[in-house]
Protein backbone atom coordinates (compact mmCIF):
# COMPACT_ATOMS: atom_id res chain seq x y z
CA UNK A 1 0.00 0.00 0.00
CA UNK A 2 1.08 3.52 -1.04
CA UNK A 3 1.18 6.61 1.76
CA UNK A 4 -1.90 8.33 2.41
CA UNK A 5 -2.56 10.78 -0.44
CA UNK A 6 -2.74 15.33 0.57
CA UNK A 7 -6.64 15.91 1.18
CA UNK A 8 -6.39 18.16 -2.09
CA UNK A 9 -7.97 16.91 -5.12
CA UNK A 10 -6.10 19.43 -6.95
CA UNK A 11 -8.98 21.91 -7.51
CA UNK A 12 -7.29 24.61 -5.40
CA UNK A 13 -9.20 28.13 -5.72
CA UNK A 14 -9.38 29.77 -2.63
CA UNK A 15 -12.95 31.02 -2.86
CA UNK A 16 -14.56 30.66 0.94
CA UNK A 17 -14.40 33.03 3.12
CA UNK A 18 -13.76 31.28 7.11
CA UNK A 19 -12.04 32.27 10.15
CA UNK A 20 -8.75 31.24 8.87
CA UNK A 21 -8.79 32.90 5.96
CA UNK A 22 -9.87 31.66 2.36
CA UNK A 23 -10.62 28.03 1.84
CA UNK A 24 -10.29 26.19 -1.08
CA UNK A 25 -13.45 25.15 -2.66
CA UNK A 26 -12.27 21.48 -3.76
CA UNK A 27 -11.16 20.22 -0.33
CA UNK A 28 -11.46 22.99 2.29
CA UNK A 29 -7.81 23.84 3.23
CA UNK A 30 -6.29 27.17 3.19
CA UNK A 31 -3.17 28.15 1.68
CA UNK A 32 -1.01 27.34 5.11
CA UNK A 33 -2.61 24.39 5.70
CA UNK A 34 -1.86 23.12 2.00
CA UNK A 35 1.91 23.73 2.63
CA UNK A 36 1.37 21.95 5.93
CA UNK A 37 -0.14 18.82 4.33
CA UNK A 38 3.24 18.59 1.93
CA UNK A 39 5.38 17.95 5.45
CA UNK A 40 3.02 16.06 7.09
CA UNK A 41 3.50 12.16 7.02
CA UNK A 42 2.76 8.89 8.53
CA UNK A 43 -0.09 8.23 10.77
CA UNK A 44 -0.02 12.49 11.43
CA UNK A 45 -1.30 12.49 7.32
CA UNK A 46 -4.05 10.89 8.55
CA UNK A 47 -5.19 12.55 11.84
CA UNK A 48 -5.08 15.51 9.12
CA UNK A 49 -7.29 13.75 6.85
CA UNK A 50 -9.10 13.64 10.04
CA UNK A 51 -8.47 17.64 10.69
CA UNK A 52 -9.70 18.46 6.88
CA UNK A 53 -13.13 16.14 7.05
CA UNK A 54 -14.19 18.14 10.37
CA UNK A 55 -13.52 21.32 9.01
CA UNK A 56 -15.86 20.59 6.03
CA UNK A 57 -18.33 18.97 8.04
CA UNK A 58 -18.64 22.83 9.70
CA UNK A 59 -18.06 25.10 7.13
CA UNK A 60 -20.77 22.55 4.50
CA UNK A 61 -20.58 21.82 1.00
CA UNK A 62 -18.14 19.90 0.53
CA UNK A 63 -20.09 16.70 -0.66
CA UNK A 64 -18.23 16.22 -3.48
CA UNK A 65 -14.56 16.15 -1.53
CA UNK A 66 -15.08 12.78 -0.15
CA UNK A 67 -16.02 10.69 -3.59
CA UNK A 68 -12.77 12.86 -5.43
CA UNK A 69 -10.47 11.79 -2.61
CA UNK A 70 -11.24 8.03 -2.58
CA UNK A 71 -11.11 8.11 -6.60
CA UNK A 72 -7.81 9.64 -5.92
CA UNK A 73 -6.88 6.80 -3.00
CA UNK A 74 -7.99 4.33 -5.33
CA UNK A 75 -5.71 5.67 -8.42
CA UNK A 76 -2.44 5.76 -6.04
CA UNK A 77 -3.05 2.48 -4.24
CA UNK A 78 -3.70 3.79 -0.94
CA UNK A 79 -6.02 2.70 1.14
CA UNK A 80 -8.25 6.04 2.42
CA UNK A 81 -7.87 6.81 6.34
CA UNK A 82 -10.83 5.13 8.14
CA UNK A 83 -12.56 8.60 8.54
CA UNK A 84 -13.37 8.24 5.15
CA UNK A 85 -13.92 5.25 4.37
CA UNK A 86 -16.77 5.15 7.09
CA UNK A 87 -18.15 8.38 6.37
CA UNK A 88 -21.33 8.23 3.99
Amino acid sequence: MSKTPSPCIDVCKFRRPGPAGSHCIGCSMTKEQKKISKRVKGKAREAFVALVVSQQKVMGRYDHWRGAYLKRCLKKGARAPEIVRKAG
